[in-house]
């Protein structure tokens, strides 16, 4: 299997198709706004915080990547990135639809990449489309299991699944 393969195979991993974990799009399917702001502690982060810490980085390489550094979202560090937009059910949605968008967009860019434009190195990152994708695809799903562990507590995710 080529690396190319593996990245697509890992990267649909995270959002869509299910591997040895759950894809976030299926973990955030029946989610409502009180469970996406719901923190058991107020030092941990909301499902919704996670996923606009999600989102930030993966719009960030996007917009590196297709050298539109000025649309690039920007944050003073890196707490600032699980900043939500103001609370209603709409912006949750809004959220969620531009994370699947933005993960997508990202899936095209490597599902079209000639071998070449794999490796070589993205403007303002320090490493190639390849190295930087694998990244944020063990980064998604480092935090889907904090999302489900989240929903679980919440009784909004089956304690046992059956596969």
């Amino acid at each position: 299997m080529d690396v190319k393969t593996l990245l697509l195979q890992q990267w649909a991993s995270c959002l869509d198709k299910e591997d040895w974990f759950p894809p976030l799009e299926k973990v955030l399917q029946d989610i409502t706004l009180e469970q996406a702001i719901w923190k058991p502690v107020e030092e941990l982060n909301s499902i919704w915080e996670i996923v606009c810490h999600l989102l930030f980085y993966e719009k960030r390489f996007l917009m590196r990547f297709l050298g539109e550094k000025a649309n690039e979202p920007k944050a003073e560090n890196n707490d600032a990135t699980f900043q939500l937009p103001t609370e209603t059910l709409e912006n949750w949605i809004k959220t969620k639809q531009e994370y699947v968008y933005v993960h997508r967009e990202l899936e095209k860019l490597l599902a079209k990449s000639e071998h070449e434009d794999l490796y070589r190195q993205v403007p303002g990152e320090d490493h190639s489309l390849v190295l930087e994708l694998k990244s944020l695809a063990m980064h998604d799903a480092y935090h889907i299991g904090q999302i489900v562990f989240l929903s679980k507590m919440q009784g909004a995710w089956p304690g046992k699944r059956s596969f």
